[in-house]
């Protein structure tokens, strides 16, 4: 942290109040002082070529979209649930931008409707490759927050990408299944009016919410626990990933309000403006996942200068 800018908030704050902020500790910090983990974090911010890390990471899962929307719809196709695939495009249509869910919404409904055994094959391949890429410069943007060399070597870290992606796929199934399951009972008990706009009708409302925030926890939980070389003593649930959590939700939602409201991208881009839309979303949520992850190591830093100061002691 700049030394000029600490002894102009020095000079104005009282000392008492000084000496309680660098003593003021969050939830989730470990007990350590949030001036101490600040000054990590800031450190780690101004220093960390997060742009240049965020850029590579959704360039790969940028790449891994598409073949997975492929394969995924392919998929549903053959498998026997009444209006399975309406649904689906339901999710979606919440949670994608306006512009971005009517551009691919027709190449959705013609992958369900025509089955075609050769693009599952294809998709499957295709967003396994993709999507192991996008998580391997997720391993080495974290490995970069470490400053540590990667000594695992090519098939292990295919292997812990595959893994990572086989969890992830799976918790992505069960959330749009709880989605799904949810919006279903919500509706049969509104047509049925065994509830009403009161108080249960709300939180019923709201559920769908902690879904969507618990699926997202979980999956950068997972992406923080077990992506690293280094294995650190994270806790699954760490303050990084319930900041990551927080951010990406807040974005996501800004971002779709924004893209539906105000911009102009279509309009000044045409139909290449959707890919740029959806670029950028994934480049700013990348830019979440490391700003979580530099948290992380900016409390374990702060730990580890403590133990230090305290082995140090007579």
């Amino acid at each position: 942290m700049n030394p000029k800018l600490i002894n102009k908030i020095k000079s104005v704050l009282p000392l008492t109040l000084i000496e309680k902020i660098k003593n003021f500790t969050l939830p989730g910090f470990d007990k350590q002082p949030l001036y101490e983990v600040g000054k990590f974090f800031i450190h780690s911010l101004n220093n960390g070529a997060l742009t240049v890390r965020a850029s590579s990471i959704a360039y790969n899962l940028f790449l891994a979209i598409f073949p997975a929307l492929i394969f995924f719809f392919s998929l549903i196709a053959y498998i026997p649930v009444d209006n399975l695939a309406q649904e689906l495009l339901k999710v979606l249509k919440d949670i994608m931008p306006t512009n971005a869910y009517l551009s691919i919404r027709s190449t959705i409904i013609d992958t369900i409707v025509h089955k075609r055994t050769g693009l599952l094959s294809f998709g499957f391949i295709a967003a396994l490759y993709f999507a192991t890429n996008g998580i391997n410069s997720l391993i080495a943007a974290f490995n970069a927050s470490q400053s540590v060399t990667e000594r695992r070597n090519m098939l292990q870290r295919r292997g812990i990408s595959i893994l990572l992606v086989i969890l992830l796929s799976l918790l992505l199934t069960l959330a749009i299944g709880l989605l799904i399951f949810s919006q279903k009972t919500f509706t049969y008990l509104i047509l049925h009016e065994i509830i009403k706009q009161n108080i249960i009708y709300y939180l019923m409302i709201s559920g769908k919410w902690l879904i969507v925030i618990l699926s997202f926890f979980c999956a950068i939980s997972l992406l923080y626990y077990l992506a690293p070389a280094r294995k650190s003593k994270f806790r699954f649930i760490s303050a990084g990933s319930s900041l990551a959590t927080i951010l990406s939700l807040l974005i996501s939602v800004g971002f779709s309000f924004y893209v539906n409201n105000f911009s102009n991208y279509n309009k000044i881009y045409g139909s290449i403006g959707t890919l740029i839309v959806i670029l950028i979303w994934l480049y700013v949520n990348a830019l979440v996942l490391l700003i979580g992850y530099e948290l992380n190591w900016s409390i374990k830093n702060a730990s580890n200068k403590k133990q230090i100061k305290t082995n140090q002691l007579p």
